[in-house]
């Protein structure tokens, strides 16, 4: 059995951004689609920083 494709019109960018809560602790710990992490104490915080992560930036490792 196989997935349907997303049809043109649908939105989403197929990119993965994961927030996770750090247990024993009041931390969130975020990993953006390209492998860079982040720690913050504040939700507001973390999604700010999701949100102006740059969208076309390289993965971790790749230098220009």
């Amino acid at each position: 059995m196989t997935s349907p494709s997303p049809s043109p019109s649908s939105p989403g960018t197929g990119e993965i951004y994961r927030i996770d809560w750090l247990p024993g602790t009041d931390f969130l710990h975020g990993t953006c689609h390209c492998g860079r992490e982040h720690t913050a104490h504040d939700p507001v915080e973390m999604w700010e920083w999701m949100l102006a992560h740059p969208q076309r930036h390289e993965p971790r490792g790749n230098s220009s």
